[in-house]
C-alpha cells in the first residue's frame, strides 16, 4: 500500500517540510557529482555506522565526534534515487499536518530528534555492524508516529496494488500507518541476530516511530 496523498487540510505553509526536502535533494545531487570512490567516501564517512561506537570507547578507532555526528549527517544520506523519492514522498503526504502542530522551529527540532533517536535505535540492535546506515527514513518514522497519535481517522487516499491491477481506496491514517508499523516490527524481530550485510534499517524505522509518538504525546499534555 503507498500512501498518495492525505484529506488533512493544512492550517500554514510546510516550509520546513519543503526545505528539507530540497536539502535531501541537495546533498544527493551532490554525491551524484563525486565520483564513486569518493562518493563511497563520503557515505562512510557521514553515514552512521554502529561498530565506530565501541570501537572509539575502547579507544581503537577515532573520536566521539566522529563516532556520534553521524547520527545527524546520516539522516541527509540516501543510497538512490527510490531511496530519496520514496523518504520524500512520505514526508511530504504526512509532515504538513505535523509541522501545523509543532509550529516552524519546533517541527525541525522534533524531525532533528526523531532521525537522532531513530539511529540510537538503529545502533542498539546492530552493534556489531561495519555497514553504514543512510536515509532519513528513521525521522520521517517520527513524523508518521506523531500522525497516527494527532489524526488517526484523517483519509488517507492510497494506491494498492493486486496482481497486475492497481486501485485506489481512502483509508483511515491508523490502519495505513498502523499496517506499516507492524511490518516494520516484524522484520526487526527477524532481523535480530541476523549478520547485517545492508537493506532496510527496520530498528531505525521503529525507534524513530516509537519516538514520534512519546514526543508528540508529550507536547499535547503541556
Amino acid at each position: 500500500m503507498i500512501p498518495l496523498r492525505d484529506l488533512n487540510p493544512r492550517l500554514t505553509t510546510p516550509y520546513v517540510t519543503v526545505l528539507i526536502i530540497l536539502a535531501n535533494v541537495a546533498v544527493f545531487f551532490y554525491q551524484l557529482t563525486l565520483g564513486p570512490q569518493a562518493a563511497q567516501e563520503m557515505i562512510y564517512t557521514f553515514g552512521m555506522i554502529p561498530a565506530r561506537i565501541p570501537m572509539v570507547f575502547s579507544g581503537h578507532e577515532g573520536t566521539l565526534f566522529q563516532a556520534f555526528s553521524p547520527l545527524l549527517t546520516s539522516i541527509f544520506l540516501h543510497g538512490g534515487w527510490l531511496h530519496l523519492i520514496g523518504n520524500m514522498w512520505f514526508l511530504w503526504v504526512f509532515g504538513d499536518n505535523i509541522e501545523d502542530h509543532f509550529g516552524h522551529l519546533g517541527y525541525l527540532l522534533f524531525y532533528l530528534v526523531c532521525g537522532v533517536g531513530a539511529g540510537v535505535a538503529h545502533t542498539i540492535a546492530n552493534l556489531d555492524s561495519t555497514v553504514p546506515a543512510v536515509g532519513a527514513s528513521g525521522a520521517i518514522s517520527g513524523v508518521m508516529g506523531a500522525y497516527i497519535v494527532l489524526f488517526p481517522g484523517a483519509r488517507v487516499v492510497t494506491l494498492v496494488p493486486l496482481v497486475f491491477l492497481f486501485f485506489t481506496v481512502q483509508l483511515p491514517a491508523v490502519v495505513i500507518l498502523g499496517y506499516w508499523f507492524l511490518i516494520q516490527f516484524l522484520s526487526g524481530l527477524v532481523s535480530l541476530g541476523a549478520q547485517t550485510t545492508g537493506g532496510v534499517a527496520f530498528w531505525a524505522h521503529i525507534g524513530g516511530f516509537v519516538l514520534g509518538v512519546v514526543l508528540v504525546v508529550g507536547s499535547r499534555r503541556r
